[in-house]
This record gives C-alpha cells, sequence and structure tokens, in this order.
C-alpha cells in the first residue's frame, strides 16, 4: 500500500474531547472517526489491525476445539423473554419494534441465541461437550461512553458458549479457555494483561473472571496483594479489616448540634472513623422502597456486592420528610419498620462506637449491635481498601491498581438452559439441562489497549504480530527519479516475500513524513535518502528506537525479512 492511496488522513492538533492517550494518537493518526456517541467507523489501518486480532483469535478458539458460527443482529424478544433479561436488563438493551409490530432486540450478548440455536441440535449426551464462538457484531447502549474504543455503543466482540454434561467437565474445559486467552494475549503484544476474579453481574453464574490491561487509565479497579498472586476486581474482591472491639460502655445518647458527617462527628467526639458506624441509603428500583447499611466509618459500599445481597437492582436513596430517616443521624436504633437493614460485617465483634440516634442533632456513643439489637447478620457489602488483609494469604498487603477489562469468562450453570428448557437425554435416560461457559473479548477495545500500553508522545508502536504493516518505506526526497527506483525495487521485493510494506512515496517534507511514520506506529522503518544511496545504504530503524542502522543496499532485504520472520516467530513461543 502507498500512502498516497492510503484512504487515511493524520491531524496535528489534538481532537476535542480525547481523553486517553489511545483514543488521542488513533484519532490524530486517521485510525476511526465518529459517527455518533460511541459508534465509530474503523478506518483500513485499524480494520488491518482488528483483522490480525480475529486471526489470532480464530486460531486459538479452534485449538480448544471451537466451531465459528454466526448469530444474528437483530433477534426476536421473545427469546430474550424466555430467558427473563428482557425484562430484568435495564436501557443498554436496545428495544424496537419491526414494521409488523414485533418486539425485537440488537444483540448486547448471545447466550439466548446459543441456547435456541442449540436446542433441537444437542439432544443426547454423547453430543456433548462442545464449543461454538462468533466474531460479531453487538450493541449495548453504553451510558458513559469514554476513550475512543475502549468503551462504545457497537462494537465487534468474540463470544464463545460450551455446552456440558458435568461441572467437572465445565470446570475443566474453563481452564482450556483460561490458558488460550493467556496465549491471546500474549501473541498480540499484551502478556501484561493478568486475569482477575469478577463478579458475573448480568451474565450469571458463580465463577467468573475478568482480563485486566493495568494501566493508570483504566476505569475499574483492581484488588492485588503484595505477597502472592490473589487479584480481583474491585466488585468481587472481600473487604477483611481488623476491627478494634473497644471497651464496652453504657450506651449514651449525647447532642450533636449540626454534626452530619463521620468527619465532623469525629472531630466533635475525638475519635477516630474506625470508631464510628455509619448509615448509607438507597432506595430499590423495582419499588423505592428504603434500605440502610450500616458500615464503619472508614469504608464505603460496594454497590455490586450490595445489589447481590438484595438480589435487587438499587439506586441512591432521596430522603424527604416521610421517610422518618434524619439526613446525618440515622443509626440502627429507632429504624421504621418499612425499612431494610443490612449490617456489614467491619462491625462484627466491635463493643463501642458511635452512630446516629434516628433523631436531629443526636448521636449514639458506646454502641454494642449485639447488646441493643440482638443478633443479626453481617454480610460484606464493603470495597476492600488498601493495607486490608487478604483473603488468599491471610496478610496485611492489598492494594489497588486501575485497569481496563479486555476479556471475560464465565462459568453460568445451567441459568440460560433451565429458563430456555434446552434439555438432553443422559446416559440414563434422564432429561437435564446442559450447564453452560461464557466467554468474550472485545476486539476493537483490545486494539486500542495495545495502543494504551505500547505507545510513544508521538504514536503507536505496535506490535509485530498485530501491526497494520510490518514495514515502512520512507522515501526522503520522492521528486528524485534514484529514490523512487531504489523505493519502487525494494517495495516490490519485500511483496514478493510476503512482507507487508506500506510505502510513504509523497513528496513531503522530512517533519511530515517522519511525524506520519510514528503515527502508522509500524514496528520496522527504512528511509530511502539522496545521501543513502550515495553512500549505497539505506537506513533501518525500528518504531520503539531500540535499532537504527545502516545497512548496504543490496542486504536490506535479506536483513528486513529475517528481522520480520524472527519478530512474529517471537510471539509464536507462547504456543510451544
Amino acid at each position: 500500500m502507498k500512502v498516497k492511496q492510503l484512504v487515511s488522513k493524520r491531524y496535528k492538533e489534538t481532537p476535542a474531547d480525547c481523553v486517553i492517550p489511545s483514543q488521542t494518537l488513533m484519532m490524530r493518526g486517521g485510525y476511526i472517526k465518529p459517527v455518533g456517541n460511541g459508534i465509530f467507523t474503523l478506518l483500513p489501518i485499524t480494520k488491518r489491525i482488528t483483522s490480525k486480532i480475529e486471526a489470532i483469535i480464530r486460531e486459538e478458539m479452534n485449538r480448544i476445539d471451537g466451531q465459528e458460527v454466526l448469530f444474528p443482529v437483530a433477534m426476536p424478544a421473545e427469546i430474550w423473554r424466555k430467558s427473563g433479561r428482557y425484562d430484568s436488563i435495564g436501557s443498554e438493551l436496545l428495544r424496537f419494534k419491526d414494521r409488523s409490530g414485533s418486539d425485537m432486540v440488537l444483540g448486547m450478548t448471545h447466550e439466548e441465541a446459543a441456547v435456541h440455536l442449540m436446542t433441537d441440535l444437542a439432544d443426547s449426551y454423547t453430543q456433548y461437550p462442545f464449543m461454538i464462538y462468533q466474531i460479531q457484531t453487538k450493541f449495548r447502549d453504553e451510558p458513559r461512553c469514554r476513550g475512543g474504543l475502549i468503551r462504545v455503543r457497537e462494537f465487534t466482540m468474540k463470544d464463545a458458549y460450551s455446552f456440558h454434561t458435568s461441572q467437572e467437565d465445565l470446570e475443566q474445559y474453563y481452564m482450556r479457555c483460561y490458558d488460550a486467552y493467556n496465549r491471546i494475549y500474549a501473541r498480540c503484544g499484551v502478556p501484561e494483561v493478568v486475569a482477575v476474579a469478577s463478579d458475573s453481574g448480568m451474565m450469571g453464574g458463580k465463577v467468573s473472571h475478568e482480563y485486566m490491561l493495568l494501566t493508570d487509565i483504566g476505569e475499574d479497579t483492581i484488588v492485588l496483594c503484595h505477597e502472592c498472586d490473589y487479584r480481583a476486581n474491585m466488585e468481587a474482591a472481600p473487604c477483611i479489616v481488623e476491627n478494634e472491639a473497644g471497651t464496652a460502655a453504657p450506651l449514651e445518647k449525647v447532642d450533636t448540634p449540626n454534626v452530619k458527617t463521620i468527619e465532623e462527628l469525629c472531630a466533635f467526639l475525638k475519635i477516630r472513623p474506625q470508631q464510628t458506624c455509619k448509615a448509607v441509603v438507597y432506595q430499590r428500583n423495582s419499588d423505592d422502597s428504603l434500605v440502610v447499611i450500616f458500615i464503619r466509618g472508614d469504608l464505603d459500599v460496594n454497590e455490586t456486592k450490595l445489589r447481590n445481597a438484595l438480589k435487587a437492582e438499587i439506586h441512591p436513596a432521596v430522603l424527604n420528610e416521610d421517610s422518618g430517616l434524619p439526613a446525618g443521624f440515622i443509626g440502627p436504633k429507632g429504624l421504621p419498620e418499612s425499612v431494610t437493614v443490612v449490617y456489614d460485617r467491619s462491625l462484627q465483634g466491635i463493643e463501642w462506637f458511635a452512630t446516629g440516634a434516628c433523631e436531629t442533632d443526636k448521636h449514639y456513643i458506646g454502641f454494642n449491635i449485639q447488646r441493643e439489637m440482638g443478633d443479626v447478620s453481617y454480610v460484606d457489602v464493603a470495597k476492600a481498601v488498601e493495607g486490608g488483609i487478604c483473603p488468599v494469604c491471610g496478610k496485611k498487603s492489598i492494594y489497588t491498581s486501575r485497569g481496563i477489562e479486555v476479556g471475560n469468562i464465565f462459568q453460568l450453570g445451567t441459568r440460560y438452559t433451565e429458563s430456555m428448557d434446552m434439555t438432553y437425554v443422559d446416559q440414563d435416560g434422564s432429561l437435564k439441562h446442559p450447564i453452560m461457559g461464557c466467554y468474550g473479548i472485545g476486539i476493537g477495545r483490545l486494539a486500542a489497549s495495545v495502543c494504551e500500553a505500547h505507545h510513544d508522545d508521538y504514536g503507536p508502536i505496535w506490535p509485530m504480530s498485530i501491526a497494520p504493516w510490518q514495514v515502512h518505506i520512507c522515501s526522503l526526497r520522492a521528486d528524485q527519479e534514484e529514490v523512487i527506483t531504489a523505493s519502487q525495487a525494494l517495495y516490490d521485493a519485500l511483496q514478493a516475500q510476503h512482507v507487508e510494506v506500506l510505502w510513504d512515496d509523497r513528496a513531503v517534507s522530512a517533519g511530515v513524513m517522519f511525524s506520519d511514520a510514528d503515527l502508522f506506529g509500524i514496528p520496522l522503518r527504512v528511509i530511502i535518502s539522496p545521501k543513502g544511496l550515495k553512500n549505497g545504504t539505506y537506513e533501518i530503524a525500528t518504531r520503539d528506537k531500540s535499532m537504527k542502522e545502516n545497512i548496504p543496499a543490496d542486504q536490506a532485504i535479506d536483513y528486513i525479512v529475517k528481522y520480520v520472520t524472527e519478530s512474529l516467530a517471537s510471539f509464536e513461543c507462547s504456543l510451544n
């Protein structure tokens, strides 16, 4: 491909609303063009990158016995009603009516379609286990689009679904997928991606992992341990902290005028946040009923854990005079009977703390839950904190980092096969529901994440395995015949050796050409110039600036082919 003919345009200035490096560089480099909020056209450069990612994924899915299918994007609502998700998923699911008035959806995921396909095809235990996968467009009406391809509404995704006759068989296959994902990320040039335990969310199931690229611009918080290999998403990480029981004392109600926050209470009583119990109030989405969470004053509520504990969607409460809850002074004693109460386990065993008295300008000190409220149940609904106790090694070594989710795998169980009545005849003649797993990777997000992991101030640094082209020929002084002649000969020879080449044959300044070359991010650059030709050499350099050499022109082809071949081979080492 010649740059003159390439459908792309580079920009010097950073477009408005770019918030992270990959978005800035891909917009400036002519990789993507926004069509609407969270909807992009992928230009030829990006399409070449994503096609290579898809090829790697296909190889790895086929390697673990996957069979490729293609589900529709638009589906009748009826199959989503069978699973229960038509009503349980909120506005992220795009619902519409076709011309006949039938309810339809755009697929944001395809569990229902997978079960619908296999219901009539896998009716005997002899056909199990198996895995089907697709690479398909999906639509999620995401309310928080950001970061270019990092969070979008329309996207291409590889999603796979495995079917099993036993939990043991699912677990064995799950680990094959776990390993395959590690190979995919290594081959795509981001071996630093880590798998973390996660919450299953709308997908359902009990066991799940997310694959995270650790980066400061990530919107997910990852909980890790300095002392062992423990890793989990904040949504799934338990909060384990040391509690100071304190010394039991008589319950006393004290005046605390205009003292509404934990900080104000600690300053007023001269105590630490760990000695307080704060109230956080939510409402169920279904009926706006109130839920009060009591949690240690230095901790925060993890809303995902709370949703799971309540088995309900929630939102922060809006309190009024009729709620019976005086904001800033809410405590366990004196609550209206209609309120659902949740005690976080951070309060368990504490014999003295300060908390609201359910009266304006009043707090209790010396509060003891067991003494005042009797036996209550404690659940973990707090966010894990820096310096917390690791659930694996038991040391106070928890810390947090940021990450971008670039894939996920779930053990779904029978949630979908039961709700959609998919059965098979087992060996003993009985009807059983298959057990499912599902496995997803966002293609565009992975491409942007690789850019996020490998770039400098001037542009992306694409790994050879997924680079849009492998070699970039820069013809300095393309207005001189000897430069064009030498460049054409090299271009033709490399293509004959099946090397992917981008040739910048434009008569532009060196500054413009090199600036564009940095934005293209191609791993190996060959500079052909009048000065070099006079000396009988080509300048060959890597995009990451780790190497620059003047190579005799008659040795350049062999040098380049060897470099590309060895570089590609380095990405295949994980297969051995």
